[in-house]
């Protein structure tokens, strides 16, 4: 049943709505074109409410992301895009760091060069920025197999909001930020999308790369595939990702959520659909599957599902606040960890 979920899933994919691929935070505007000498002061705050269904209950307020930027051109081919992150609970590292900072050489749309720290071209939902992500969390998968999710390197990029193609291919550490390479291997990481009709985009992502201090030689194979509609105001998005080999237990998963202990085979996927009424109000649903070992079946806390229901507001272009009730459910042994979790964002 999770194999064909999960191939309906990347079927769906093929069809939903187009999003260029984002290797920041400041999502790309195509009415933005950076004129020479314009800098841009950017960033959002995501303070949050949690509140978890255990026994004993959970709940704290807190903050998911702080950040600020600057982003801007130096002559006619040149910009540079610089962020940090002030949220204690991201990174784990307590005070502000450097997120995102790298140069781009764009004088040729189809082949832009950028060097410097930034997201991983792989995945929808990890390429998405963080403040139009449409749920609360990423999918469990994103968060744990595409990690590091933030690395050091070089890329090429083609294309953008107006062309059906896209792609981007990276050559980087694979040991994520605020590191130094562990080993004398470099991962590589890709990502193509094609939008196929007005209302449909498929896409496929691939790293290979050697995750492991000091070891050349046990390496790690990421493969997915995504698909988004957008259908007027209906918009639907799906993602499957397998992974296999070596990994890194010390990593950083997507902002701030904690490693899984991993086999040596693992996969996951998710399926979103969402609304865009007339009162600026959004109902979403999501649901998701993350197998931490296919080899073991059976056995607790190794595979999980989740489903999620939230409701987004938004008050003007600036301002948003997401509901979301996650379900979370185990086959072998249930658990109270539901969740509801509540986010007010603004960006400026």
């Amino acid at each position: 049943m999770k194999k064909f979920i999960s191939i309906f899933i990347v079927l769906m994919i093929s069809m939903l709505t187009y999003q260029v691929q984002a290797q920041g935070c400041d999502a790309e505007d195509p009415n933005d074109s950076i004129a020479p000498a314009k800098i841009k002061i950017f960033g959002f705050i995501q303070p949050e409410y949690n509140y978890t269904l255990s026994d004993p209950a959970e709940s704290t307020f807190k903050f998911r992301r702080a950040r600020i930027g600057v982003r801007g051109r130096l002559f006619e081919d040149w910009t540079y895009y610089f962020m940090l992150e002030t949220s204690p609970f991201i990174g784990g590292v307590g005070s502000a760091y450097l997120m995102d900072a790298f140069v781009t050489w764009d004088k040729h749309n189809w082949a832009r060069l950028s060097v410097g720290s930034y997201k991983q071209p792989f995945g929808l939902e990890v390429q998405t920025a963080c403040n139009a992500l449409i749920t609360i969390d990423r999918a469990i998968v994103s968060d744990q197999l595409v990690v590091p999710q933030r690395d050091y390197g070089i890329s090429i990029w083609g294309g953008n909001v107006n062309t059906r193609l896209n792609y981007a291919l990276a050559i980087m550490n694979g040991s994520g930020l605020n590191k130094v390479d562990n080993n004398n291997k470099k991962d590589i990481v890709g990502r193509v999308t094609y939008k196929l009709f007005d209302f449909m985009t498929i896409g496929g992502s691939y790293r290979y790369g050697f995750p492991k201090l000091n070891n050349n030689e046990d390496s790690r194979t990421t493969y997915g595939g995504e698909v988004l509609f957008d259908i007027n105001n209906l918009h639907i998005q799906g993602e499957y990702i397998h992974d296999e080999g070596a990994f890194d237990p010390g990593a950083d998963t997507g902002c701030g959520s904690e490693p899984l202990a991993l086999g040596n085979e693992r996969d996951g996927a998710y399926g979103m659909i969402w609304y865009d009424t007339k009162w600026n109000l959004q109902p979403v649903f999501k649901y998701e599957f993350f197998d931490q070992d296919l080899d073991l079946k059976d056995v607790p806390y190794r595979y999980s599902e989740r489903m999620t229901i939230g409701l987004n507001y938004y008050f003007n272009k600036a301002v948003r606040l997401q509901l979301n009730y996650q379900a979370n459910i185990e086959t072998v042994i249930n658990e109270d960890n539901d969740k509801f979790l509540a986010q007010i964002q603004v960006v400026f």
